[in-house]
């Protein structure tokens, strides 16, 4: 039995041989199939991943790289220029450096700045702006670190890039005035943008942008500025420009070209000289203002880097207010130069007739109150045209007492006194032409005596030299032209421009014709009061009217002392001095306004002046050239323009 039994170790070997083959195959195949499961899982979600890179990110992906590689940004436009009639520029572009620092390029923009500061220093208003362009502009878009970089501050600032990550050194532009103070009240200036403009348009942020502060820069803003363009550039893994890729400029701003004759306003500054004074001519044709000029004035450019506080309290403190254009914003009595219009507003309302003769005893008395005229001995009987001539007060203060206010400032009103001229300016003053209901609203009882006063064009009433221009055009064309300083936008003739096509005024042709001759005697003919203005040049002839305007009341007594001299009185206390007029008398063309602050007589001052100006302009004949003219007599043929 025992032999029989097999030993343990074959008994062994032969129970392990019973276990079937397919047992052990199953268990492999079950973990094969979970390695296969896993292998396919994640070959699967990598395939998902790149499905998804390729194809849903492929294109952010895309951008992100090409970001990293390049560098857009915007590019300010360059501003369009201003010029004169004849093409010279009044307003252009200089080329400038500036350094530009890119938010999006570095990765603490403070250390950036204060390494920045020890190569090119900056001062508190450099940093308080830098700061404040920071928190309102997008990464994208540069801010202004320094402008108007010299060569040894590029050296610099190029020497030591690799610690400035952000920065670099860009191509702007910088508005030069080649005329500076000659037109700078005409032209204005420009300015860098503050948060009011930057919030109402972005773009303003972009560097090199300048937004218009005064004169044509101002209410040409829309047409001067421009479009934006962009520019693409390949960086380093620093953000430092290897080279540019692409770029599209802007589109530059449009070009302005203005009716001004700036070597006729050379003539004039040389006129006007060191005094206190504004002058404007006219072409009574049809409103083109060929100059423009008050004094004293100042640089615009200095706007454009920044004025310092020195030199503005200068400005600010300066009596004679150098900021102020006073062709357009200062404000005068007409004094006598207003007397024409009394004349007309009397016979539109029937008031009086040119015939008609008042005695002038040299004073008017109403009211228990002496009303002076300035020749103290008086003019006697004298009608209209005569009252024009001697310019006798006495006469006007008549005149005005039987028609009253009404009539005289709709007259005015007419003839572009006490009304805002359309002119293309900032600041245009409308002046006043009082009456009763005005002198109520201001909380004020309306007397006789205010009545009288405004006769003579003292009192309340109030004028700009650019209104006394267009009154003495109307009354030279009789047309209601509109004066104008825009010529040509992009070359593209104004309708203004056009001769003679303003619409008659509503004044009868018998009235200006009594007012012209009036005019025409006081330049011309003996015992006028401007026979200092009348003419030199051969068959030309000038009709105006003086005017001096008291600024202070001068008493009773005093007048009657016979010591009475306004030119002892202290600068600020003497009359100012106008003349307006206009030629030639018998076709005219241009006219003139000139005022001369507390220059005391308009005869002995004004009137001499605007005698010299127009000269000049007859001479030269702006209007009818088609280029810069040369001293070329008005009556030589003219040049067709």
């Amino acid at each position: 039995m025992f032999s029989r039994k097999r030993p343990f170790r074959t008994l062994l070997r032969s129970r392990s041989q019973d276990v079937p083959v397919r047992s052990g195959r199953g268990v492999f195949t079950r973990r094969a199939l979970v390695v296969m499961a896993v292998q396919a899982g994640v070959l699967g979600a990598l395939g998902r991943r790149l499905y998804n890179i390729q194809t849903v990110e492929g294109d952010h992906l895309r951008q992100l790289a090409e970001r990293n590689r390049t560098s857009k940004r915007l590019l300010a436009p360059a501003r369009g220029t201003v010029h004169d009639r004849f093409g010279v520029a009044l307003a252009d572009n200089k080329v400038s450096w500036r350094a530009l620092l890119m938010p999006e390029e570095t990765t603490d923009i403070a250390s950036v700045i204060e390494r920045f500061a020890q190569i090119v220093p900056l001062d508190e208003h450099d940093r308080a702006r830098i700061e404040r362009d920071l928190k309102h502009v997008h990464k994208y878009v540069p801010v202004t670190l320094h402008e108007f970089l010299s060569w040894d501050d590029m050296a610099r600032i190029e020497l030591n890039a690799p610690s400035l990550p952000g920065v670099l050194v860009d191509v702007g532009s910088t508005r030069l005035y080649p005329f500076q103070d000659l037109t700078a009240h005409i032209v204005g200036y420009v300015a860098p943008p503050n948060e009011d403009d930057v919030a109402k348009d972005t773009t303003l942020s972009l560097p090199g942008m300048r937004v218009g502060r005064a004169g044509i820069e101002q209410t040409q803003e829309s047409v001067l500025r421009g479009d934006p363009g962009s520019v693409e550039m390949e960086v380093n893994a620093l953000g430092r420009v290897i080279g540019e890729i692409d770029r599209v400029e802007g589109q530059q701003g449009e070009d302005v070209r203005l009716t001004l004759d700036v070597g006729l306003q050379s003539k004039v500054l040389e006129r006007l000289g060191d005094r206190v004074a504004s002058s404007v001519v006219m072409d009574c044709r049809n409103g083109e203002v060929l100059a423009m000029v008050s004094t004293p004035s100042f640089d615009p450019s200095l706007f454009d880097s920044g004025v310092s506080h020195a030199q503005w309290n200068e400005w600010a403190n300066d009596p004679r207010t150098p900021l102020v254009d006073k062709a357009v914003s200062g404000l005068y009595p007409p004094g006598s130069t207003f007397k024409p219009a009394v004349a007309m507003g009397a016979l539109k309302a029937g008031a009086v007739t040119p015939q008609d003769r008042f005695n002038c005893p040299g004073y008017f008395d109403m009211g228990g109150v002496r009303f002076h005229c300035w020749n103290k001995w008086g003019h006697g009987m004298i009608n209209m045209r005569e009252a024009l001539k001697f310019s006798c007060d006495v006469y006007f203060y008549e005149v005005a007492r039987r028609c009253g206010m009404d009539p005289i400032k709709a007259v005015g009103n007419a003839m572009g006194l006490g009304v805002k001229l359309d002119i293309e300016l900032p600041h245009v003053r409308a002046g006043v032409i009082p009456t009763p209901e005005w002198r109520q609203q201001h909380g004020f009882h309306w007397n006789g005596g205010d009545t009288v006063n405004a006769g003579i064009g003292q009192g309340f009433v109030q004028v700009t030299p650019l209104a006394l221009a267009t009154y003495v055009s109307r009354i030279a064309s009789g047309r209601n032209v509109q004066p104008h300083l825009i010529r040509a936008t992009n070359d593209q003739i104004s309708g203004l421009a056009s001769l003679d096509a303003a619409p008659a005024v509503d004044i009868p042709q018998e009235h200006l014709n009594v007012v012209r001759a009036g005019m025409f005697a006081v330049v011309n003919e003996q015992h006028g009061t401007a026979p200092k203005a009348r003419l030199d040049l051969p068959d030309v002839q000038m009709a105006g009217k003086t005017g001096s305007a008291q600024v202070r009341r001068v008493s009773r007594a005093l007048r009657e002392s016979g010591h009475f001299n306004s030119m002892s009185l202290p600068w600020e206390y003497r009359p100012h001095a106008l003349f307006i007029c206009f030629a030639p008398y018998d076709d005219p063309r241009y006219a003139v306004s000139v005022v001369v602050e507390h220059g005391n007589a308009g005869a002995d001052e004004a009137a001499p002046l605007a005698k010299q100006i127009m000269t000049d302009t007859l001479l030269r004949d702006p209007s009818n050239q088609s280029r810069p003219p040369g001293q070329t007599v008005a009556q030589a043929e003219p040049e067709q323009g």
